[in-house]
């Protein structure tokens, strides 16, 4: 369980990279559709690189062919409309508010736990709902202001990324032979998700031509940064507690702390407006329900707290 979570940690910093440099590309005029399509058409090759090196290709596809409808549609779902609402909402809000916002992926995980045949945590919703309080109140202002328009622009998006991240990454580890490694499962939904990006990056070139330099150069190091270290943090973490979904809703919620990364980066290294002070109060509202919802999972089942 503890290892679960610092990598979930880990994870988080190198996720924030994710905000951070979308929005660095969206002020030097890049779209949001080749910040989306660039990422995994990057991190493709580094994953079949990084499968070849390590144990080859049979496994996964093996695995692909079997279901290979199911490994499309989830692999969508997580990767695809995950990530494309994401950049999306980066073109109309600060990093951290965008980071910020993202965290309602933790009540949403939790809610998803009948799907799977769980009883939803209630303690844990809870906790989650103290989060949500936090990111209400980093939206006050533009709602206060009647900046609906930006609410919808933020919020609507993430509200499917929110869904479709914990959806597609749970669907797919109950889908995957448990011979298959983590980077072998990640390679294998970057492959099945190509459709979506190859589509999305033909409607980029139509409407708004090829991405500069600096953009690719920029879509790179999300790849890596993002696209390939965090995601193989995250996944492991994940993969360490999947047998108890309480224990997973609390390595999901360590992404709290991506606000935390993303505002001080967003702040010093881009310039964004900080939180005024409700928003100071959602990030600690945040932080301290990330916190709560360990301890409330931690104190129900002790023995569990380390799975390996």
């Amino acid at each position: 369980m503890k290892k679960g979570i610092l990598l979930g940690l880990f994870a988080s910093f190198f996720f924030a990279f994710t905000f951070l440099l979308n929005r660095s590309m969206h002020l030097t005029g890049g779209s949001w559709v080749w910040s989306a399509s660039l990422r995994y058409l990057f991190t493709f090759p580094i994953f079949a690189l990084l499968v070849w090196r390590s144990s080859g290709f049979s496994r996964v596809h093996t695995a692909i062919r079997r279901q290979p409808l199911q490994w499309l549609v989830w692999s969508t779902v997580g990767f695809g409309l995950f990530y494309a609402p994401i950049c999306y909402a980066g073109d109309h809000g600060e990093s951290w508010l965008i980071a910020a916002s993202w965290q309602v992926t933790i009540v949403m995980g939790l809610l998803l736990s009948p799907l799977f045949h769980k009883r939803i945590a209630v303690k844990n919703l809870g906790a989650a709902a103290v989060i949500l309080v936090g990111v209400f109140l980093l939206q006050l202002k533009n709602i206060l202001s009647f900046r609906l328009s930006s609410v919808a622009e933020t919020l609507l998006p993430i509200l499917v990324a929110a869904v479709s991240y914990p959806l597609g990454n749970r669907k797919m580890m109950a889908l995957c032979p448990p011979e298959l490694t983590t980077i072998e499962r990640v390679y294998g939904m970057t492959l099945c998700s190509l459709p979506f990006w190859l589509l999305l990056a033909g409607y980029g070139l139509a409407a708004h031509g090829a991405p500069s330099g600096s953009q690719a150069v920029q879509s790179l190091g999300v790849a890596l940064l993002s696209g390939v270290i965090a995601t193989l943090l995250f996944f492991r973490a994940t993969d360490l507690v999947k047998s108890s979904q309480r224990q997973l809703a609390v390595v999901e919620s360590t992404q709290s702390f991506e606000v935390l990364f993303t505002l001080l980066g967003g702040v010093l290294l881009l310039h964004d407006a900080p939180p005024d002070l409700p928003g100071w109060i959602g990030v600690g509202l945040i932080v301290a329900g990330m916190v709560a919802s360990s301890l409330a999972s931690a104190g129900r089942n002790p023995s569990a707290r380390n799975p390996i």
